[in-house]
């Protein structure tokens, strides 16, 4: 049953969950390689989404998935949370959690981008004056406000970030297509990235790591970023009589992720930061003019 108030209870506690993310990486990856804050992060969303199925009474629908869908869940598996996630603590790893959080947020600009050639979709003039505003944000991050010197305070990181937009937004392509109950397809993709990923893991950098905060910081990425705020995320919309007013919570995230970064991580935040942070939300912000008159028109 729609309820808009109820939807935008559960949208604000998903972009709640959202906006401390970024500060519980930096806090996981200070005694964790991003392989292995990977690995207990994925165990904990494993165990919290079982949680969901059976709060919900949804294990059936588990064994309903058919045997394209067990081969899909392996291939989504890979790049979510497997190729994705790597990425992004790749990322974190290397850059201040205020360059590589904002810097992450462009991957719905590449899904707009992507959805050209894969989805048959239009690029519209939005989408470019998006593009363009987007872009100059994080170079303004990137160079930390040095835009005329190009001088990247780490190309590495920067790449790592970016692409993982390209990533994500290519794994929510192959979603469009995906018939699974969105519980159930998230839960089976973590049932087969986790072997992999634990594999890779025990092959390289090892789980020779001791109990602590940072592992905390892990099992709380799991269960709060990777877990709950998708299932919130997703009752949010499955609730919405206006899915663009829930949508737009989202602008919130990156800002109030900020607070939690100054006033935890004890991070500076720079001037190029806000700068380069306002442009990149004004650019999705062009682009969901797009998007909002479009529905409005269907509905008129």
């Amino acid at each position: 049953m729609k309820n808009q108030s109820h939807a935008m209870l559960y949208g604000l506690g998903a972009v709640f969950l959202w906006s401390t993310v970024a500060t519980a990486f930096k806090l996981a990856l200070a005694d964790l390689s991003p392989l292995q804050m990977l690995v207990i992060a994925c165990a904990a969303s494993l165990a919290v989404l079982a949680v969901v199925l059976t709060l919900q009474g949804r294990w059936h629908l588990v064994g309903a998935v058919s045997k394209r869908q067990w081969l899909q869940s392996l291939g989504m598996g890979l790049i979510n949370p497997g190729v994705y996630y790597v990425l992004l603590f790749e990322a974190y790893d290397r850059l201040p959690a205020q360059e590589a959080q904002p810097l992450n947020y462009t991957w719905a600009l590449v899904l707009a981008y992507l959805s050209v050639p894969f989805l048959g979709q239009k690029l519209r003039v939005a989408d470019i004056v998006a593009g363009l505003i987007c872009y100059s944000g994080v170079v303004v991050i990137a160079t930390r406000g040095e835009v005329l010197s190009l001088r990247f305070s780490d190309p590495v990181g920067v790449g790592l970030a970016l692409a993982s937009t390209v990533v994500w937004a290519s794994y929510w392509i192959v979603a469009t297509r995906d018939r699974r109950d969105p519980v159930v397809g998230l839960f089976l993709n973590f049932l087969f990235g986790l072997p992999a990923v634990a594999l890779v893991c025990g092959l390289t950098d090892g789980f020779g790591f001791a109990l602590g905060s940072s592992v905390a910081s892990a099992v709380y990425v799991g269960v709060f970023e990777m877990g709950l705020a998708f299932v919130l995320w997703s009752l949010a919309m499955k609730k919405a009589e206006q899915t663009a007013r829930v949508s737009n919570l989202i602008f919130i995230s990156p800002f109030l992720s900020l607070v939690f970064i100054y006033f935890i991580l004890g991070e500076r935040i720079m001037p190029s930061t806000y700068i380069g942070l306002v442009l990149i939300m004004s650019g999705l912000w062009v682009q969901q003019l797009k998007t909002r008159s479009r529905m409005a028109g269907a509905a008129s």
